[in-house]
């Protein structure tokens, strides 16, 4: 029973998805096997339903192509008028997706998904202004036809004979909430075309010729009725799954396609993508970089970058990897993965070719063990064939090194000329290596071997009798010419084998140390404007041109926290802040180089980590014609993802820095109120049990109780007072209010006034002041100093037993005027010297103290204030002496020093 209620547990990871999912708009897509099915029909006529049930449905854009029954059904739908564009001197219309958004109708009615738009627009695909729309909660219907799936896009020009270069991604399909299939007879279809309701005259009857054959339709129709049965038996996998419902579950496949810088390699990844659906399996795409299979040249690395990015887009885990055997490499990746299917594309080179180097299919068929091998034929045009057969070779051609190898070739032999009295023929021979090894090192594999031959026909020419004659008398010359040329081409290819090694382990040391670099830059900052700096000075460095980076500000509109060079307006106008802002909004890459907002001048990624968009990273090249390698694209991606991440990792620590502050203001608070509650009650009620006291009748007390009760109100008022006095005075040092009242006074006179407020609480003290004579006078706040005074005294009377001597004494330490207050009191632990002046800290005391442990802190604050410190020393023979200094300035004309003295004396 545990067992079938954990089956029947709906999926979290759905049960998410589906939450997600609510936010967004719902996709519709009438799917038909070809033009003239009816799905544009078909679509306005749900539209009509769905507006007699009180929906807002308004057209975005509409293709009727004159037929008129398709243009009876738009009227009564509202309508966003299409905007118009320039292009090439023609003005063309578009679908106007910022009116259709301002709109924001419940369903919007968009035809041809797979239409290309024209340049000037948002973005490149209508499918992307689609997607747009469901993101800001519209529900879309659409039209495609099968041919325009990506994945089908190798069957569909098997079938018909034609590519069709509009294709729209498999995941918007999966994506999708409903797919309608709409299809008709073949028979019917064709009768519609021959009527022209699909095609005007000519170009039907060319569409008849060529693709409308009644098999392309049904193959067609087949594609169709299959894409949409696996759509629906998904749907029903999905709701299975989604609400617990116990059932078959298919069986673990996995699909692997083996990549490589051929063109050949995309109809490998889409059989791939097919095999893997129709399975209802994972699958990755594996790239194995191998000394002999290196992309040398900039169109094989952008062509295996394009191979690698088509397999991301269609959903694989993209693998790429270094080794010596493609083979074991990819064996061992399908063995670790779990592999059951392996796709690879048949080999377009010779059969020579395999003779010599090996056959990299028939390697994985002997290892493969029980994964089953899929060999995809190529069935590239002439052209592409020769392209792929030939896309080693692609280089720029220059013609210096062909003549710097003649040269050398001809240095050498005319310094064989000069050692050929001392030389036999072997060591002659093995000088001719030398133009061979240098030239393969430096300018590759076509003047290496070039350099092997002249070489080998030097050696005849000059030096194998009979001389000046490519004739050879003796045929054992024939032998060692082969091998002089078999060792130096095969010299020279590993030569230039290991020159390509060293250029890609450089590119990707360049690439590491980059990432490196920025990443140690950014741990070694702390705060968000120099992690920024750091950022887009790095990637101006690495792309040679101008980076920016915008966040948003409190209001929530993007401003440029950082750039480089340090004035960006010369190409941030307000069209590039407009791609910078859809970049943050939709948290996708666009502007140059992209799919989307091509027009821009600069490229915009956002800054995105967990779930969170903080920013956008701009860039512009130095020079505009040039474009971004795919290289330096996936560099830079690396870098906004590193930047998102140290910015998200200063803002954590940010909330956690604010959290600590709130806690320890929650234990301050909670302090604060555990002291007053008691230091208020404790005299509100000595104060009102002396009134109750005098109020009930003068008969009841003695006139010396009812003294005693007058002196007891006295005391509580004046220690409410104080306490309320604290309170105000730390109040106004945290909130940096206090507000010195400097004036020249001389210190005596503040001690003076200090004493006479205590009278009463010292009248029962020894105490003992003693004044240097001739001190200055100082200039501070008279009452704030009084209380510095009042404060310490206090304490030095709280913490030393009744009957104990309390000292003053005031002297001149250089520039600065020194009191100290001493007392004989219990004394203070050295651990304990610094927190005293913090805030509700109290010493340990046999008896009971009362306080809220503010005034030595409210002391510290006003010292500091006047640019003086404080602190406290343990005391010769017991207690503690609390120590302040203040400032000693330029003395004001005609003051006179202080006379000093005992003072108080002994009382």
């Amino acid at each position: 029973m545990e067992r079938d209620d954990e089956i029947r547990r709906p999926d979290p990871e759905d049960l998410l998805a589906q939450v997600k999912a609510e936010n967004r708009g719902r996709l519709t897509i009438f799917l038909g096997a070809a033009a003239g099915v009816g799905k544009t029909y078909a679509m306005l006529e749900t539209a009509h339903e769905r507006q007699a049930d009180g929906v807002d449905v308004v057209i975005g854009w509409v293709e009727t192509h004159g037929r008129p029954e398709t243009e009876a059904l738009v009227r009564g739908l509202s309508i966003i008028p299409p905007r118009e564009l320039v292009y090439r001197g023609k003005v063309f219309r578009e679908m106007d997706l910022d009116a259709l958004l301002q709109r924001r109708p419940q369903l919007a009615l968009v035809d041809e998904l797979a239409h290309t738009n024209i340049p000037g627009s948002r973005h490149t695909r209508r499918y992307q202004d689609v997607e747009e729309l469901l993101a800001a909660g519209i529900n879309v219907y659409t039209t495609l036809n099968i041919q325009h799936v990506e994945s089908l896009n190798d069957i569909v020009a098997q079938i018909t004979g034609i590519r069709v270069q509009e294709t729209v991604p498999d995941r918007l399909l999966e994506e999708a909430d409903q797919i309608q299939l709409i299809d008709i007879p073949p028979e019917e279809l064709i009768e519609r075309l021959k009527e022209g309701k699909v095609y005007v005259p000519p170009q039907a009857e060319r569409a008849l010729q060529k693709f409308f054959r009644p098999g392309n339709i049904n193959a067609l129709r087949e594609l169709a009725m299959r894409y949409t049965a696996r759509r629906v038996e998904g749907q029903l996998d999905h709701y299975m799954r989604l609400h617990g419902i116990a059932g078959p579950w298919p069986a673990g496949e996995r699909v692997m396609a083996c990549v490589s810088p051929s063109p050949f390699s995309a109809q490998v990844i889409r059989t791939a993508r097919r095999m893997a659906a129709g399975l209802k399996a994972e699958w990755l795409a594996v790239y194995v970089e191998t000394p002999d299979r290196l992309p040398a040249d900039e169109n094989r690395r952008d062509q295996l970058a394009r191979n690698l990015h088509l397999a991301e887009e269609l959903g694989a885990e993209v693998i790429t990897l270094t080794g010596n055997d493609a083979a074991e490499e990819l064996l061992a990746v399908a063995r670790r993965k779990n592999v059951t299917q392996i796709v690879i594309g048949k080999p377009l080179h010779p059969r020579w070719q395999e003779l010599w180097r090996g056959s990299l299919v028939d390697k994985i068929i002997r290892g493969s063990q029980g994964i089953s091998v899929h060999i995809i034929p190529g069935r590239t045009s002439s052209r592409e064939g020769h392209r792929a057969i030939g896309w080693r070779y692609r280089q720029r051609v220059s013609s210096w090194p062909y003549a710097g190898v003649l040269v050398a070739v001809m240095l050498v032999t005319v310094l064989n000329k000069i050692l050929q009295p001392v030389f036999d023929f072997t060591n002659i021979a093995l000088l001719y290596l030398l133009p061979v090894l240098f030239s393969a090192s430096r300018w590759g594999r076509g003047p290496s071997i070039l350099a092997s031959v002249l070489g080998a026909l030097a050696f005849d020419f000059f030096f194998v009798p009979p001389v000046l004659s490519f004739t050879v008398y003796n045929l054992r010359y024939l032998l060692s010419f082969v091998i002089f040329l078999v060792v130096a081409v095969i010299t020279s290819t590993m030569a230039t084998r290991l020159n390509i090694q060293v250029e890609n382990a450089r590119r990707r040391e360049t690439r590491t140390a980059a990432l490196y670099a920025l990443s140690r830059k950014m741990a070694a900052e702390t705060d968000i404007e120099g992690i920024l700096k750091t950022v887009v000075k790095t990637v101006a460095e690495t792309v040679d041109g101008e980076a920016v980076i915008f966040m948003p500000d409190a209001a929530g509109k993007l401003e440029v926290r950082a750039t480089v060079p340090s004035s960006p307006e010369k190409w941030l106008d307000n069209n590039e802040y407009a791609v910078a802002g859809w970049v943050f909004t939709h948290e996708q890459i666009a502007g140059r180089g992209t799919d989307t907002l091509a027009g821009a001048d600069g490229l915009y990624l956002p800054l995105k980590a967990d779930e969170n968009n903080l920013g956008v990273l701009g860039v512009k090249l130095t020079h505009p014609e040039r474009h971004l390698e795919p290289e330096q694209r996936r560099l830079l991606e690396a870098f906004a993802s590193l930047a998102a991440l140290a910015i998200l990792r200063l803002q954590l620590a940010a909330e956690a820095q604010q959290a600590r502050y709130l806690e320890a203001s929650e234990k301050l608070r909670t302090a604060l109120f555990n002291s007053i509650s008691h230091e208020l009650r404790t005299p509100l009620a000595s104060i009102t049990a002396a009134v109750t006291g005098l109020l009930e009748g003068d008969e009841v007390y003695h006139p010396e109780e009812r003294q005693a009760l007058l002196q007891t109100i006295k005391e509580s008022a004046r220690r409410l007072n104080r306490l309320v006095g604290n309170l105000l005075d730390m109040a106004r040092l945290e909130s940096g209010m206090l507000q010195l009242k400097l004036e020249w006074c001389d210190l005596e006179d503040i001690i003076g006034v200090a004493l006479g407020q205590l009278r009463e609480t010292l009248q029962d003290r020894p105490l003992e002041v003693s004044i240097s004579p001739g001190l200055p006078l100082v200039k501070v706040d008279f009452t704030l100093i009084e209380q510095v005074l009042v404060n310490l005294l206090e304490n030095a009377v709280k913490y030393s037993p009744p009957g104990s001597k309390i000292d003053i004494a005031v002297r001149r330490e250089g520039k600065e005027l020194q009191v100290a207050v001493a007392d004989r009191g219990v004394g203070i632990p050295e651990s304990d010297r610094e927190r005293v002046f913090g805030k509700f800290y109290r010493l340990q005391s046999p008896r009971h103290v009362s306080g809220t442990g503010l005034g030595l802190s409210i002391c510290k604050g006003i010292i500091e204030a006047h640019g003086g410190k404080i602190w406290v020393e343990a005391r010769s023979g017991g207690g503690s002496v609390f120590y302040f200094s203040l400032p000693l300035a330029e003395q004001p004309p005609g003051a006179v020093p202080s006379e000093g003295g005992g003072g108080q004396g002994d009382r």
